[in-house]
């Protein structure tokens, strides 16, 4: 395993208090579980394995910055500070790597090494260098989502694998609009790696490869496919006039607008449209993501959160065991019910609550089966951000350019030789 990496400026300065495990007054060991932002549901499990534990252990919960990348700086600190508090933690699938690579993240034990029954894009999003490093909790995809009436009135047969390709042509002849994230964020990375993955490519060929050594992929056909779409939506404003500040939620308003036709977003679309508009609602579809061409399946985009123990846990058995106990399918269930978080485990799906509340619940575990996540690498934040910077606006790419210029400039960067 090579040397630890330098996880952004000034970390190694990071001076962060190393504090051992503790105890409840009653001598329970408490384990610190740090989880991201939601809607309680992830408390509501801790409190719920805490009593199944029956006084082998306590879990508190501590709550991480919103943002993931204010998540991972926080984290990658802390940890390379040694910090013994860090027991159980809620990781962004796409920093896994740069923890798993300078050993901050503790083995995961045999027993939850089976990944029997977990879908395939969350199993490869806790991995690094073939080895499963966290365990999937909940896992995230984008859908394709339309209006019933849009495609009646188009007369897509939308029981068949829809492309990029007639998506844009009816957006085009219809004079409607499509729902997709231009803005320079994290979401564009998702788009532009959905994009050229279905098209049979991978942004970074050579994931374990240090820096001078690495191949990517995106000025290559697949790149070029990519930024076809781009520059087609982009020039042709069918994103709408706002598609370079586009994130999800000012998507899903255009497609709540009255010229949305087609939509690729994560599930929360779901109930926030039958909150906001129930009308769009009840003349909404959903499919896999769209396919790149008619005869190669789509690879849609993967998200959610892992489950990552501190090397430096005080109490790491212990909290392997709460792992364990936390993403129990019965527990994924309850979380997507409550908080609209899909599970890693297939067999949730069929929980009958699950079924009821999401009845889009069997695409979503297809679409996580045929996912690919973003490039996995401890040097991610450098990839995803040099695709942001070469890739925005929508309009300025041009499939002649843009992806030589953009693999060009990363690979500057990971070598030192440019500036992000």
């Amino acid at each position: 395993m090579r040397g630890r990496r330098m996880m952004g400026a000034g970390v190694a300065l990071a001076v962060v208090a190393s504090l051992g495990a503790c105890s409840a007054d009653d001598g329970t060991p408490t384990l610190t579980w740090y989880i991201n932002p939601d809607a309680g549901g992830q408390e509501r499990i801790a409190a719920s394995c805490t009593e199944a534990a029956d006084g082998a252990y306590r879990i508190e919960t501590t709550l991480l910055p919103r943002d993931a990348a204010s998540q991972r700086e926080q984290l990658a600190r802390r940890l390379a500070a040694s910090d013994r508090s860090l027991d159980i933690m809620s990781l962004d699938p796409p920093f896994i790597p740069e923890l798993a690579e300078p050993g901050f993240l503790a083995p995961v034990p045999d027993e939850l090494q089976d990944t029997e029954g977990i879908v395939q894009g969350a199993v490869d999003s806790a991995s690094w260098n073939d080895e499963l490093v966290t365990v999937p909790f909940w896992a995230n995809t984008q859908l394709l989502w339309y209006r019933e009436s849009v495609v009646e009135e188009a007369g897509l047969d939308m029981s068949e694998p829809v492309t990029w390709d007639q998506i844009i042509e009816v957006a085009e002849e219809n004079d409607l609009q499509l729902g997709v994230q231009g803005a320079l964020a994290e979401s564009l990375t998702v788009w532009v790696n959905a994009l050229i993955a279905s098209a049979g490519g991978e942004i970074l060929e050579t994931p374990d490869a240090p820096p001078k050594d690495m191949e990517l992929g995106i000025d290559s056909d697949a790149g070029r496919a990519a930024a076809e779409v781009l520059q087609r939506i982009g020039e042709n404003r069918l994103g709408g006039a706002g598609l370079p500040t586009a994130n999800e939620n000012a998507s899903l308003n255009l497609f709540e607008g009255e010229q949305g036709s087609f939509m690729v977003n994560w599930p929360f679309v779901w109930p926030a449209l039958n909150e906001s508009s129930p009308e769009v609602a009840d003349d909404l579809g959903w499919a896999v993501y769209p396919r790149m061409d008619a005869d190669t399946p789509a690879a849609p985009p993967v998200g959610g959160i892992n489950l990552g123990v501190g090397a430096f846990s005080e109490n790491q058995d212990l909290a392997w065991q709460a792992v364990e106990c936390i993403v129990q399918p019965e527990n994924q269930a309850e979380y997507f019910v409550s908080d609209g978080n899909p599970p890693s485990n297939a067999a949730a799906y069929d929980d009958e609550a699950v079924q009821e509340e999401f009845p889009m619940a069997d695409v979503i575990r297809e679409s996580l089966d045929l996912g690919v996540p973003r490039p996995q690498t401890p040097y991610y934040n450098e990839i995803s951000i040099g695709l942001q910077r070469t890739w925005h606006p929508p309009a300025g790419v041009d499939p002649d350019t843009t992806p030589e210029t953009s693999q060009e400039f990363i690979l500057a960067v990971l070598q030192g030789e440019r500036l992000l």
